[in-house]
């Protein structure tokens, strides 16, 4: 066995990858994200839109097609929160909702907008949403989801600068100061929890989140995950590294049970070490014991924790802006986005981008742009940049 791969100046001893957009289509989890926006707006558990528009719990490919080519602007929204560094469907779900949640205070008429305006003064929960159902219901509001780019198209605002950005849109649109739209905010859990009914569905909510579906009759999208290569061959590469002696980490924004599940039944989880494989879990966990939120990406967190290990020094890795690694260039990230790329920057690793995210071949001149290392078509060609290119 070996120490690493590559020529002196280009060893490579430790490859850290993302999930979603390398392993893994990302498609159903935006899917999940379209759909649990439309169960915010319509569903009587929280705004109750549906009697104009309709909620239900099973769709059809083709009608979550339509549903998400509309919340989404043909994933226009989607690729501008890529863009600025947004990688968390959860952060994705909160912004998108929230837009439409100040639009649709915004067509109130006065008095009642008034009275709305007041429920913008303190963090929103699911008692405050009961409240804009009652007051909306009296009134043809109706969403708009073209209102998104409109908003953001003033701002240069990047990651979690979004989301904050959301205070200011509703300061414009209601004529009121407020600063509750903040990360990880009572609001945000709400569409957190939602969205894992739709990507975990009822039989897993509960053991997963400690909370019971709130919408329920969801079956989940977990089991019918979509790899981006054969699973045989990532099976292979991950042998292959291994034998030549390169540390492997998992670093994903997903939760433990949406990695290690599909991880388990492809046979991956047996050629990995778990104490490297870092998810969502670890990041809530690490900002709720270190009050160090927000950790996930593109802070390195996960990337740190996939690197060193869940036995290390986790408080040592939460610093808000991490040193760069004195052996960073000993290190390559392999993910689809620009919060990966800006991981790897911020930590002086080297940096592969995969073309198999949600932008697809479109993402190569903007991680061109931000000096991406390698760009791949897909993981299927990792074997080549690492056991032909890098050993040259």
């Amino acid at each position: 066995m070996s120490d690493g791969i590559g020529e002196q100046g280009k060893m490579i001893k430790t490859i850290l990858f993302d999930v979603d957009g390398v392993f893994l289509s990302e498609e159903r989890y935006f899917d999940a994200s379209a759909l649990t926006v439309r169960e915010l707006l319509l569903s009587d558990h929280y705004l109750g839109l549906g009697r104009a528009h309709g909620f239900k719990t099973r769709y059809s490919d083709r009608e979550i097609a339509d549903i998400r080519a509309n919340i989404f602007l043909n994933d226009d929204v989607l690729n501008f929160m890529k863009s600025r560094g947004m990688n968390a469907n959860w952060d994705m779900i909160y912004v998108t909702f929230s837009v439409q949640l100040i639009h649709l205070t915004a067509q109130l008429p006065e008095d009642a907008r008034e009275e709305a305006k007041k429920w913008f003064q303190k963090p929103i929960d699911r008692a405050s949403l009961d409240q804009f159902r009652t007051l909306f219901r009296k009134y043809p509001v109706q969403p708009d989801f073209s209102q998104f780019m409109t908003d953001f198209a003033d701002t240069e605002v990047t990651r979690q600068g979004i989301i904050l950005y959301l205070n200011q849109i509703a300061g414009k649109r209601l004529g009121l100061e407020t600063d509750i739209f903040r990360p990880k905010s009572a609001l945000w859990h709400i569409g957190e929890h939602a969205s894992q009914e739709w990507y975990i569905g009822d039989d897993h909510v509960l053991a997963a989140t400690g909370m019971p579906s709130v919408q329920t009759g969801k079956e989940g999208f977990m089991n019918e995950e979509r790899t981006l290569a054969d699973p045989a061959r990532i099976r292979r590469l991950f042998s292959r590294l291994s034998d030549s002696g390169v540390k492997i980490g998992i670093a994903t924004g997903r939760p433990h049970l949406e990695t290690f599940r599909p991880f388990g039944y492809l046979h991956w989880l047996e050629l990995l070490d778990e104490n490297h494989i870092a998810t969502a879990d670890d990041v809530l966990m690490a900002e709720k014991k270190y009050d160090a939120a927000p950790l996930a990406k593109p802070h390195p967190f996960t990337y740190l924790l996939a690197r060193y290990g869940k036995d290390s020094d986790v408080k040592a890795l939460t610093a808000r802006k991490p040193e760069k690694l004195a052996d960073g260039k000993d290190t390559l990230i392999v993910g689809d986005s620009l919060a990966d790329l800006f991981c790897a920057r911020q930590l002086g690793c080297r940096f592969a981008g995969v073309l198999t995210g949600l932008s697809g071949q479109k993402a190569k001149p903007e991680l061109e742009a931000h000096g991406a290392d390698y760009i791949l078509d897909s993981i299927a060609d990792m074997e080549d940049l690492v056991f032909e290119k890098l050993n040259k």
